[in-house]
C-alpha cells in the first residue's frame, strides 16, 4: 500500500489510476560513432503519493527517461523518437513549449543529482527560491520572500533570512540539497523526480534528506520517482520499483515483492552484489560479470543474455515485459521459475583473506600512527596577522598488520583522507609519528622516501582523474617500471600484460586509452599500477564508491582475492558502511578530525559503544524491506560543525543524544572498554 494512503482528503480512488505515466518512450542520441538509443520503448507509471524507486547500472537510461518526462534533453543531440509522457491527462510530449515551462516546476519539479552545479553560483539563495514563486505563482517580493523562509524552515535550515541573503558556495552538500529540495517544493508541485538526490552525501545527511522528502510527501502529498543506484534506499522509502538495464525496464513491481522474489536474472544479480550491513561476511560478493552492451550496437534478442547465467536457448528472442500477476511485470522468458532457479545462479563463495597471521601479528605492525596531527593555516585577512588554523586531523593513532584491512570511515571532513596522504607523506603532519617497516614516514628524507614509494602505494577514488588521458593503458602501468625498476621495454611489457590479467583484464587493454574503458576497468587499471611496484601496502581511498553496484561487488572480490594471494595490507577508507564491514579486519571511526572508536569488525558492527558510531549504522539503509520495516527511523541531527571553530570538549557534544554537561569541558580520551574495543566517550 502506498504511503500516502493516509493524506487525509486524498480518495482511494485517486490513488489507483496513475498521476504520471511513461509509455512506450524511445529516447535517441546522436554521437560520432552513430545513433545510441539510450531509451528504448519505456514503461512505467507512479500513482499519486507514491514512491517508485527507479534502479540500474549507469547508461541504463533511468535520468534520460526522466529528463525526457521534463523535456530538458540536450538539443539537437537528444530527441524523444517514440512514445507518450501522460500526467493530468494530457501528453507533456506534445505540449507547446510555453505550457510546457509554465508545467514544469509548477505541477512537476526536478531535484538533481548535484546541486552546486544545478544552482547559479552569481545569484544568492534566496533570489532562486523566490524566482519560480513569482514566475508560476505571481507573489510579490514580500510574498516570495516570506514563502521562502517558511520554505528553508521546512527543509531544516535554521535562520532562513539570514540564510536568504547567502551564495551556494557558503552552504555545505547537505545544506545545498536542501535548498534544491526547497526549490522542487517551492510551488508544491504534485510530482517530484528526484536524480540521485544523495548521491554525494555521508550516510547521516543522507537519511536527513530522504526522511525529509518521505516525511514532507506525506503531509503534503507529493508523488516522487526516486532514481538511485542504492537499494538499500530503495528497500527504505519506495513503496513501487522499477529494474532498467540497457535502455529498457526489466522488471517492476512492489518493492517489497521484488527485493522477496525476484523474477529477472539481472534483479538477482543486482541484489547478491551489495554487501549486507546486518549480515557478517560469509565469502566473495556474487557479481554480475561482463559489461552492459554497446547501444550502437545491442545484441539481439534479451540484452542482458550474454551475462546471465540462466540463459537458455529461446533467450535469442527478446522477452516481451509481461504480467506475473497483481502489478509484477518482468521481461524474462523464464520469468515464472526464476525464484526457483536462483540456487543455479549461486556461484561457489571464494575465500576471503582472514586477516593477519600469529606470526604477522607477533612480528609487530606493518603500520603504526601515534599521535598523529595536522594542521592547516588559513589566509590571514590582514598583514602581521594569523589566520585561523583547521585542526583536520588531531592526535590520531592506529595499527595496520601485515595481510590486515583497516577499515576508516566518518563523514566528509571528519579526516579520512588527510589521515591517507599523511601515511603517504603526501602531506606534511604537523606532529606525530608514522612508523612502517621500521622508519618513520614523518621525518623521512626525500631519498628515503623515494625508496619506501617501491613498497606502498595508492588507489583513488576517480579513476579517471588520476589516470593521464594521453597515455595508453599500457604506457600508465609500465611507466614505473621502467624509471623506477629499470626493467627493459620488453620485460616491462611482459610485466604490464601480466599485472592486466592479474586485476582481470586482457592484455590487449593496454592499447587503450582511459577514456575506451568502462569505471570498472579504470579502477581495475589504477590497482593494476597500484601493484606494478609489488607493493605491501595500499591506501584505498574511496576506491569504489563511484562504482556501480555490480562493478563495485567486481572490485570489492578482487581487491580480497590479492590480499589472500599477496598478503597485501590496506588502510580502506570509504563512507559506505556495508563495503567497509564486508573487506575490513578492524574498524576506525573519525569525527571532526579525531577518532571515536577503534574496535574489529564483527565487535564493532554487533555492539558499538560510541554513540557517533551508533548513529551511523542506524542512518544506513539495509536493501531488505522486511528490515527496513522494523528498524524505527533514527537519524542524526544537525550539521558537522566546522573545523574552524570545533566545539569544546568532546567534538560530537553538539550532535550526541547523550551529551551531558561535562562533555563541554572534558576531552574524552581513547581508551579501552572492552579487550581490543577503544572508545573516547565519559559515558562509556
Amino acid at each position: 500500500m502506498s504511503a500516502l494512503n493516509e493524506v487525509p482528503g486524498c480518495p482511494p480512488d485517486a490513488l489507483a489510476a496513475p498521476i504520471l505515466a511513461v509509455e512506450d518512450l524511445a529516447v535517441e542520441f546522436d554521437t560520432a560513432a552513430g545513433t545510441v538509443r539510450a531509451v528504448d520503448g519505456v514503461s512505467w507509471s507512479v500513482r499519486a503519493g507514491e514512491t517508485l524507486g527507479l534502479v540500474g547500472e549507469s547508461g541504463c537510461g533511468k535520468s534520460v527517461s526522466a529528463l525526457s518526462v521534463m523535456r530538458l534533453l540536450a538539443k539537437p543531440a537528444g530527441r524523444i523518437v517514440g512514445g507518450r509522457v501522460m500526467f493530468g491527462g494530457q501528453n507533456l510530449l506534445r505540449l507547446p513549449e510555453g505550457e510546457m515551462r509554465a508545467l514544469r516546476g509548477r505541477d512537476i519539479s526536478m531535484i538533481f543529482q548535484e546541486p552546486m552545479t544545478s544552482l547559479n553560483p552569481v545569484m544568492t539563495v534566496g533570489a532562486q527560491l523566490a524566482e519560480p514563486l513569482r514566475i508560476h505563482l505571481g507573489m510579490t517580493e514580500a510574498q516570495a520572500r516570506a514563502r521562502s523562509i517558511e520554505l528553508l524552515g521546512m527543509v531544516g535550515i535554521p535562520d532562513g533570512a539570514r540564510r536568504l541573503a547567502q551564495y551556494p558556495h557558503q552552504f555545505s552538500g547537505g545544506m545545498r540539497q536542501r535548498v534544491m529540495i526547497a526549490i522542487g517544493l517551492a510551488c508544491e508541485p504534485k510530482v517530484i523526480i528526484a536524480d540521485e538526490p544523495t548521491t554525494a552525501l555521508d550516510v547521516t545527511i543522507q537519511a536527513q534528506i530522504l526522511e525529509l522528502m518521505k516525511d514532507l510527501s506525506r503531509r503534503l502529498g507529493i508523488t516522487l520517482v526516486l532514481i538511485t543506484h542504492n537499494l538499500g534506499i530503495v528497500a527504505r522509502y519506495a513503496d513501487r520499483l522499477a529494474v532498467m538495464y540497457a535502455g529498457r525496464v526489466v522488471e517492476e513491481g512492489p518493492a517489497a515483492e521484488v527485493f522477496a522474489a525476484p523474477r529477472h536474472p539481472y534483479t538477482i544479480g543486482l541484489l547478491r552484489s551489495v554487501p549486507r550491513l546486518d549480515r557478517p561476511r560469509d565469502g566473495a560478493l556474487e557479481t554480475i560479470e561482463g559489461l552492459p552492451p554497446n547501444l550502437l550496437r545491442p545484441p539481439a534478442g534479451c540484452r542482458f543474455a550474454p551475462r546471465c547465467a540462466a540463459r537458455l536457448p529461446v533467450c535469442e528472442k527478446d522477452p516481451p515485459l509481461r504480467g506475473m500477476g497483481a502489478e509484477r511485470r518482468a521481461a524474462c522468458h523464464r520469468a515464472e521459475d526464476m525464484p526457483a532457479a536462483m540456487p543455479e545462479l549461486r556461484a561457489p563463495a571464494a575465500a576471503l583473506a582472514s586477516g593477519p597471521t600469529a606470526e604477522a601479528s607477533a612480528g609487530g605492525p606493518l603500520l603504526e600512527v601515534r599521535g598523529l596531527s595536522k594542521h592547516f593555516g588559513m589566509p590571514a585577512r590582514g598583514f602581521f596577522r594569523d589566520g585561523p588554523v583547521v585542526r583536520a586531523v588531531e592526535d590520531v593513532s592506529f595499527t595496520i598488520s601485515r595481510g590486515e584491512t583497516l577499515g576508516l570511515v566518518g563523514e566528509s571532513g571528519c579526516g579520512k583522507t588527510t589521515v591517507g596522504r599523511l601515511v603517504l607523506r603526501l602531506d606534511q603532519p604537523s606532529k606525530g609519528e608514522i612508523l612502517f617497516g621500521g622508519g618513520n614516514i614523518a621525518t623521512a628524507t626525500e631519498p628515503e622516501m623515494r625508496a619506501l614509494r617501491t613498497r606502498m602505494q595508492v588507489i583513488f577514488q576517480d579513476p579517471y582523474s588520476s589516470l593521464n588521458p594521453r597515455m595508453t593503458v599500457g604506457d600508465t602501468i609500465s611507466e614505473p617500471l621502467l624509471h623506477r625498476l629499470g626493467m627493459r621495454r620488453t620485460e616491462a611489457r611482459e610485466r604490464t600484460a601480466a599485472l592486466l590479467r592479474q586485476v582481470g583484464l586482457p592484455a590487449e587493454m593496454g592499447q587503450r586509452y582511459p577514456h575506451q574503458m568502462s569505471g570498472g576497468q579504470r579502477q581495475r587499471v589504477g590497482i593494476a599500477r597500484a601493484l606494478a611496484m609489488e607493493p605491501e601496502f595500499i591506501v584505498c581511498d574511496e576506491a569504489v564508491s563511484a562504482l556501480d553496484v555490480s562493478v563495485q561487488g567486481q572490485i570489492i572480490n578482487l581487491l580480497a582475492e590479492l590480499q589472500a594471494e599477496l598478503g597485501l595490507s590496506y588502510l580502506f577508507i570509504a563512507h559506505d558502511l556495508a563495503v567497509v564491514r564486508h573487506l575490513s579486519h578492524r574498524v576506525v571511526v573519525m569525527y571532526l578530525g579525531r577518532v571515536m572508536e577503534v574496535a574489529d569488525r564483527d565487535t564493532l558492527y554487533a555492539a558499538p559503544l560510541h554513540p557517533y558510531t551508533r548513529a551511523l549504522l542506524d542512518a544506513a539503509p539495509v536493501p531488505d524491506p522486511d528490515v527496513e520495516r522494523k528498524r524505527p527511523p533514527r537519524t542524526l541531527g544537525g550539521e558537522l560543525p566546522s573545523p574552524l571553530a570545533p566545539p569544546s570538549g568532546c567534538v560530537f557534544r553538539t550532535r550526541c543524544p547523550m551529551a551531558i554537561p561535562d562533555c563541554a569541558a572534558v576531552v574524552p580520551p581513547l581508551q579501552e572498554a572492552r579487550a581490543g574495543h577503544l572508545a573516547a566517550c565519559i559515558r562509556v
